[in-house]
């Protein structure tokens, strides 16, 4: 390829990281909000979240996309820009599923800790803040990421929209070349790089956010040394 069709490339690399970043932000603000709304003891916050959970979620991402994009303007009397459209839709669509993985997390906390903050007088948001969504947050990484790849590949849908994304910006150099074996073959490395290294960066982030939640460090005993060795009357080494 001329260096004229790599920078069409590497620009639509950028847009979609662009995207990728807005639309994750978003997505998260609304798992985090919608996910915890559904456990409120309230039955219409509930029932509101769950609502919209259940249209976000049962719907297309890329008819959603179309609807922000072509319905919205004459519906309002104003235009989105392609970015802000396709973050506004990604972000609502997936942070429809994002929210059931922040609800079953907080879900699965022990019954046993939310009892020990009511017992110390916390309030509902002491006991959100302080014991549940520590324990919870490092449960809900490795459905998120596997969500964040599902975003990575889903920002691909924008080109309908004739956004300057990645995919966009491969089909135009695949019209002006005539070679979509070689072109597409290019777009697939480049989205797997992308999505091997979300990838690293969130399996890194569990291992941060899980060590040492829950449990004391394991002290290993040696052959030589007896399991009650050190230990004396009062605690005295």
């Amino acid at each position: 390829m001329t260096t004229g069709l790599w920078e069409l490339v590497l620009k639509g690399i950028w847009t979609t990281v662009q995207l990728l970043v807005l639309s994750s932000l978003l997505a998260a603000a609304v798992s985090f909000v919608v996910g915890v709304a559904r456990t409120h003891r309230l039955w219409i916050v509930r029932f509101l979240a769950g609502f919209y959970t259940e249209v976000f979620r049962g719907t297309s991402a890329l008819v959603m996309i179309f609807w922000v994009f072509f319905v919205l303007p004459p519906a309002f009397g104003w235009q989105l820009v392609p970015m802000w459209a396709g973050t506004l839709a990604l972000g609502l669509t997936y942070g429809a599923y994002g929210s059931e993985i922040v609800r079953g997390a907080l879900g699965a906390v022990d019954p046993a800790q939310k009892e020990g903050g009511i017992a110390l007088s916390f309030t509902p948001w002491q006991r959100m803040r302080l014991i549940l969504l520590p324990q919870a947050v490092p449960e809900m990484i490795p459905p998120f990421s596997n969500l964040l790849i599902e975003l990575l590949k889903g920002t691909a849908l924008v080109s309908v929209m004739g956004m300057g994304d990645l995919t966009f910006s491969a089909n135009l150099v695949r019209l002006a070349l005539q070679q979509s074996a070689e072109i597409y073959t290019y777009v697939l490395l480049i989205y797997f790089v992308i999505a091997f290294l979300l990838t690293r960066v969130m399996r890194g982030l569990e291992k941060k956010l899980k060590a040492g939640v829950g449990k004391a460090p394991e002290r290993k005993v040696t052959a030589a040394e007896p399991v009650g060795a050190g230990v004396g009357v009062g605690g005295g080494a």
